[in-house]
C-alpha cells in the first residue's frame, strides 16, 4: 500500500481526495491535516507521498515544504493548486517539491500520479504552462534548453523524455530494455550535462526544449 497524507485547509478537498485515492485499492490516506498540524503528523506517520496545498491561510504551503525538507529522510511532496500559473509553483519546485497537481485532476489520473511519486517519478500537471516552465528555468537552470539537450547522447535524450513522462528508474529500464544500474548512470550523466540538481529540473528542461512534443524512439 502507498501511504499518503493530504494537507489542505478545505475539508471538502481533504475528504474528496481521501475518497478518490482510497478507492484505488493500492493507496491508503493515513491523515488529512490542515497546515498547522501537517509537519507534526507527517514526521510521526512517515508517509510515502504528501500532497500539500500551496496556499493556506494558517501556514503557507511553502513554509511547510521547507520544514519537511529538514526531515530525515524528507518525504516525497507534490504541491496542490487550483491554478496552473500559480506564481508559487516555481519556488516550490526549487525548494524540493517533486511536482504539482491541479485540484481538478481526474480521479484515475490522480491515483496514477500518486503511484508515480511513490516510485520516484516526476509529476507535472498536463496543464503546466510555458510561463511556469520559463519562470522556473529562468533562475539557475539555464536559459538555452535546446543547447543543453544538445549535449546529450541519443540514449540519454530518450531517458530524459521518460523522466519527463514521470517514469521511475525501474520503469525506464523496462521500457528501453536496460538494467536499472545503467539507467542510474544515464540519469547521473543527464543531470551533470544539463547542470541541474533533480529529475524535476531535468523534466522542465525537456519541456522547454520541446522534447515532449514529438515521439522519441530508442536507438
Amino acid at each position: 500500500m502507498i501511504r499518503v497524507v493530504v494537507v489542505d485547509d478545505e475539508e471538502l478537498v481533504r475528504t474528496g481526495f481521501r475518497l478518490i485515492l482510497q478507492a484505488a485499492g493500492d493507496i491508503e490516506v493515513v491523515a488529512t491535516p490542515t497546515g498547522a498540524q501537517a509537519v507534526r503528523e507527517i514526521s510521526l506517520l512517515k508517509p510515502d507521498v504528501v500532497l500539500l496545498d500551496i496556499r493556506m491561510p494558517d501556514v503557507d504551503g511553502l513554509t511547510i515544504l521547507r520544514r519537511l525538507q529538514g526531515l530525515k529522510p524528507p518525504p516525497v511532496v507534490a504541491m496542490l493548486t487550483t491554478f496552473d500559473s500559480d506564481e508559487y509553483i516555481a519556488t516550490a519546485l526549487r525548494t524540493g517539491a517533486s511536482g504539482f497537481v491541479l485540484k481538478d485532476t481526474g480521479p484515475e489520473q490522480l491515483a496514477q500520479m500518486v503511484r508515480t511519486l511513490a516510485h520516484g517519478g516526476v509529476v507535472l500537471s498536463p496543464k503546466v504552462t510555458r510561463t511556469v516552465v520559463d519562470g522556473y528555468l529562468g533562475s539557475g537552470a539555464g536559459s538555452d534548453a535546446a543547447e543543453q539537450v544538445g549535449l546529450l547522447t541519443d540514449r540519454e535524450r530518450v531517458v530524459l523524455v521518460l523522466i519527463a513522462e514521470g517514469l521511475s528508474n525501474t520503469e525506464i529500464g523496462a521500457r528501453i530494455h536496460i538494467s536499472v544500474g545503467t539507467v542510474k548512470d544515464h540519469v547521473s550523466a543527464i543531470l551533470t550535462k544539463l547542470r541541474v540538481g533533480s529529475r524535476v529540473q531535468a523534466a522542465l528542461v525537456a519541456q522547454r526544449a520541446g522534447l515532449l512534443e514529438g515521439d522519441q524512439e530508442p536507438r
